[in-house]
């Protein structure tokens, strides 16, 4: 299918759309770095600019449309906000988006939060815009480990389906793969990063180079111990209290994981290379779609397209 997409950073889920065998043929995002290095890796169809100044007329028109909006303007306890709440411009932007270009679907990725941000409230709202738009969703909260993704990374998935298609919703989310305590189990980070040479001695593994902030262990994201024989933690795109990325600990307890070793735990591949600083590089990442779970997206996509008559 042809897809938009929106936020697209350094573009781990169109990454896993494309090798799917789906086509992205407009994306956007404002961050530089991200955009250089989309452009590295996909194609140059990305767009560098604040959403906000892309008028929705030269969006191209497409089957999907995908992306992830923040969603700070949902979190105040009289939340039931109006979509003009100026925290609320980039989903206001998603919205206006899927309700002028009516793509067949829809694919919005947020965090695990969304759920419980005023008791709920703001993923009712939520729905009931899309409904408004004239889509019926699906919401999926997402243990990314449970695809092959060497990380217990949660995350929540809308499916959104035009009401005008079928009565009955098409799109089948893809069933997990991987089980904590079966086989086939969890990938490690043993299994997903073992293999890399010691970043302190001469290499050529493209951005293999790690963070000097000291490893102290604290109970909170970022800072506990992780285990070679365990999927890692969340992928961090936050920072370290002094502007930069708290990049996850390695298991030998003696540094940080590299970039190359977090992109690899994000399952992007070995040849993607990363454009910026070391935080930069860092951030992109974190803020990305994992491209393993991404791809089990887009093959439901081209199962829609071969199987459906849409």
């Amino acid at each position: 299918m042809n897809i938009v997409s929106l936020f697209s950073g350094a573009g781990g889920l169109d990454l896993g759309l494309i090798r799917a065998g789906n086509k992205v043929i407009w994306a956007n995002d404002i961050d530089k770095d991200a955009v250089a290095t989309y452009q590295e890796n996909i194609g140059e169809h990305i767009i560098c600019d604040d959403i906000k100044n892309i008028d929705i007329n030269d969006i191209p028109t497409a089957d999907v449309v995908v992306g992830g909006f923040p969603c700070q303007g949902f979190s105040q306890a009289n939340m039931l906000r109006e979509l003009d709440d100026d925290r609320n411009q980039l989903y206001k932007f998603f919205y206006h988006v899927i309700k002028k270009k009516q793509p067949l679907f829809f694919i919005a990725e947020n965090v695990k939060g969304i759920l419980s941000i005023g008791k709920g409230a703001a993923i009712r709202q939520i729905i009931s815009d899309f409904e408004e738009a004239g889509y019926m969703t699906d919401i999926h909260l997402v243990n990314m480990a449970d695809y092959g993704v060497p990380q217990t990374r949660q995350r929540v998935i809308i499916i959104g389906q035009r009401k005008d298609l079928r009565d009955e919703k098409l799109f089948r989310f893809p069933s997990p793969t991987h089980l904590k305590n079966q086989e086939p189990a969890w990938v490690s980070m043993k299994q997903a990063i073992g293999h890399f040479p010691d970043p302190d001695l001469e290499n050529d593994v493209l951005n293999h180079v790690y963070s000097a902030y000291k490893v102290t262990y604290r109970n909170f994201t970022g800072h506990r111990k992780t285990d070679p024989d365990k999927p890692s933690p969340t992928i961090l795109a936050r920072g370290n209290g002094k502007g930069g990325v708290c990049a996850i600990p390695h298991y030998n307890e003696k540094r940080r994981l590299t970039i190359r070793e977090s992109a690899s735990i994000q399952t992007f591949p070995e040849d993607f290379y990363f454009v910026g600083s070391m935080n930069s590089c860092y951030r992109q990442i974190g803020n990305a779609v994992p491209v393993k779970f991404a791809e089990k997206l887009g093959e439901e996509l081209i199962r829609l397209e071969k199987e459906v008559e849409l």
